[in-house]
C-alpha cells in the first residue's frame, strides 16, 4: 500500500482539470480562428468560424486566469512532495515538466492575445510553434503519473484526482 502524504486543495485540484479540459477543448476548436486570422485583411470570415475565434479567445483567457491562479496557489499553498524513495532524476524530471508546463499555459495565452488583439504575426508563429511543446509536456506528465501509479505504486496520482490534507503548514 502506498503512504499517503500531503495533498492538493479543491482549488488545486479543480483548477487542474478544469484547465486541462480547456486546453483539450483549444485544441480540438482552434480551426475557427485559424480561419479568421488566416482571412484578415482579404477577405470575409464565416460567421460560425468568427464564432469559434470569439470562443477561443474567451478559453485563451480563462487558461491564463485559471494559469496564474494554479502558480498562485502552488507558490501560497505548496504541492505534496514526491515520495521520498523517488529517484533524484525522476523528481528533477517531474520538477521540471511542471515548470515548463507553467510557462507554457502562461505563453500560450499571451502569445495568442498578442497575435489576435495587437496583430503581432511573430507571435502567432510562436503560439502555433508552442504547441507541439504543450503537447510533448502533456503526454510526459500524464505518462509521470500513470507510471507512478501503476509501476511504482504511489499515492501520486490520486492526490490529483481528490483533495488531500495540506502539503504544508499555511504561514
Amino acid at each position: 500500500m502506498a503512504k499517503t502524504v500531503g495533498g492538493y486543495s479543491r482549488a488545486q485540484v479543480w483548477l487542474h482539470w478544469a484547465v486541462a479540459a480547456l486546453v483539450v477543448f483549444q485544441v480540438a476548436g482552434h480551426e475557427g480562428i485559424e480561419a479568421v486570422y488566416g482571412a484578415a485583411p482579404a477577405g470575409t470570415p464565416d460567421p460560425s468560424d468568427l464564432l469559434w475565434a470569439d470562443v477561443h479567445v474567451a478559453c485563451g483567457i480563462a487558461v491564463l486566469a485559471a494559469g496564474i491562479a494554479r502558480i498562485w496557489l502552488r507558490l501560497a499553498r505548496g504541492a505534496p512532495p514526491l515520495p521520498e524513495e523517488e529517484n533524484r532524476w525522476l523528481r528533477g524530471l517531474a520538477h521540471l515538466t511542471h515548470v515548463l508546463l507553467y510557462a507554457v499555459l502562461v505563453a500560450l495565452p499571451v502569445t495568442g492575445g498578442l497575435a489576435w488583439f495587437a496583430g503581432v504575426d511573430a507571435a502567432a508563429r510562436l503560439h502555433a510553434a508552442a504547441l507541439p511543446l504543450l503537447a510533448a509536456l502533456v503526454v510526459l506528465h500524464g505518462a509521470g503519473a500513470l507510471y507512478q501509479h501503476f509501476a511504482l505504486r504511489t499515492d501520486v496520482l490520486r492526490r490529483m484526482l481528490r483533495a488531500g490534507p495540506p502539503s504544508r503548514p499555511p504561514p
